[in-house]
Parts: C-alpha cells; structure tokens; sequence
C-alpha cells in the first residue's frame, strides 16, 4: 500500500458533522474507537489517520478510516486533531503540528495523564486551541483490534482545559464526546494527576505485580489449578507496558504516595497475620468502599 491512501466506499449521510476533518495520530484501542464511532456517525466527515503502515492496512480494511498516511502534512486541513499515541509521544508530537495543521484546529489528547502536555501545550501557536482529554473507557488488551465503536459508551471523558479556558473549542469538544456516547467532564489537570494516581494507575501496577508475583511462585501447573478470583483480579496484567511506562514517568509524584499508602496497608496485613485484627478491619472498610463502586 502506497501512502497516504483514500478509503474509496460512499457511505450513506448521517448526522451533521461537529468537525468535517477529524485528524487522529495513533490507531490503538482508544484512537481506533475514536475512528470507528467518527466515521459511523458523521459519514460526511474525514477520518484521518497517521500510523506506522501495517496499522493503517488494518484501519482500512476495517473500514475504520478514510485517509491514511505515514506522514503529518496529511493533517493540514484538520479542524480537529486528537493525539492518540503513548502520553511522551502525545508530548512530543505537539511541536510538530505547526508545520503540518495548516488551519485553525482543536487539538485534544487521550493521554492519562495531563499536566505535562498541558504545560507542553502553552507553545502551541495561537491558531490551535488545546483542550486536554481523557477517555474513561478502556479494555484490558490494547491494539486496534480490539477497538469498537461503543467503547465510550455511559463512561466519562475527563476534560482539562488551559486555565483561561477554551471557549468554544471546549463546547465543540464536549459535543463531539457526547455524541460518541460519553459523558464529558471539566476537571483541573493537578486534580485529575492525582486521582487517576488512584483510580486507574495503583489497580494497573498493582495488578500487574500480584499477577508477576503468583506466576513466579506457583508456575503454569499452578496457574493451571487456579479459579476466577485471580483471573478477575489480575485482569489488567493484559494491559500493555509501553504505554504504562509513559504513565508512570508523567506521573510519578502522584503514583509513588499511592503505592506507598497501599504498602503500609499491606505491611499492617503481615504484621496482624496471627491476631487477625487489622485484617478483620480492612476487609469490613473494603466491602463498603466495594459496594459503592458496585452502585
């Protein structure tokens, strides 16, 4: 396939579009159901994609898109540019948008943490307006493949605006996602850093490390003796590391006390192993928390 590529296929008209250009750099879980769902409900409007070429390949046989390219320049006339790339990459990717967005844009991010790129993103020229994002819809595998057009549907999709605000690129912005089927939220990036800290980083790592820690000790054999409890539990040792590395590098001052706060939780368990005390206490306080998050 010699890039870029137009998708061919007409398809039927649909709702009026938000933006008419929808640029998207990087075709993973999130961008590619960011792709999917754009191109179902704004048939008029233009799907472009920027990835590396297999991905491409699959975005268009998947009628996912309908522009892809290898290249930036393919974005010139975007008014919408959502960077879907790994949160480091999201960061550097910025400077490169003036030389290839030629017009007006709203640019916005999927990244799980914010305050870096939202910094990064006061050297934006005045043309772009940058609204930081964060959908809350995920799955446990990565990868395009996985990708599907209801992924954001009933969850939220945290908003981060400059502190100036953004005006009507905000509004735009929190259209677009409700029409994808989110529920967009405003949020302050230092209070979003540090909730995802909780919320989205400690149960990966967390996760992660038991999943690393009971393979390690009991083998296949063992694992194969094991019943849905772990598998429910270490869901998330699927996810993939790149991405996490990224995470934890733009975020580290907020996830080091949250993984500190659970350690202590955990040292107070083997302490109390033979009274069963704290134990007793942790597991009631859990079961509440448990049930809220089950309502």
């Amino acid at each position: 396939m010699e890039l870029p590529v137009i998708q061919p296929t007409r398809r039927p008209e649909g709702q009026p579009p938000i933006f008419e250009k929808i640029g998207i750099i990087g075709l993973g879980l999130i961008g590619g159901s960011i792709a999917l769902a754009a191109r179902a409900l704004w048939p008029s409007s233009l799907v472009i994609a920027v990835d590396n070429k297999d991905v491409l390949e699959t975005a268009m046989r998947l009628h996912a898109i309908d522009v892809a390219a290898d290249d930036l320049i393919v974005l010139a006339e975007a008014d919408l540019v959502v960077l879907a790339a790994p949160a480091r990459q999201n960061i550097a990717l910025l400077d490169a948008l003036d030389e290839n967005v030629r017009r007006p844009a709203v640019i916005t991010d999927t990244s799980s943490t914010k305050r870096e790129i939202v910094a990064a993103a006061r050297r934006l020229p005045p043309r772009f307006t940058f609204v930081g994002g964060h959908p809350l819809g995920g799955a446990a595998k990565g990868g395009l493949e996985h990708a599907r057009t209801d992924l954001f549907r009933g969850r939220p999709w945290l908003l981060t605006p400059a502190a100036d605000g953004a005006g009507p690129a905000l509004e735009k912005l929190m259209e677009f996602v409700r029409a994808l089927g989110a529920d967009p939220r405003v949020i302050g990036v230092d209070a979003h850093d540090r909730l995802l800290a909780f919320l989205s980083h400690l149960p990966q790592l967390t996760a992660s490390a038991l999943m690393q820690v009971v393979g390690d000790a009991v083998g296949h054999e063992g694992l194969a003796l094991s019943g849905r409890g772990l598998a429910d539990t270490t869901r998330l040792a699927a996810s993939p590391a790149d991405i996490w590395k990224d995470i934890a590098a733009t975020n580290a001052d907020e996830i080091g006390p949250a993984l500190d706060a659970l350690i202590a939780v955990l040292q107070d368990l083997r302490r109390d192993l033979p009274e069963g005390d704290q134990l007793a206490e942790i597991f009631s306080t859990a079961n509440r928390w448990r049930e809220t998050l089950k309502g």
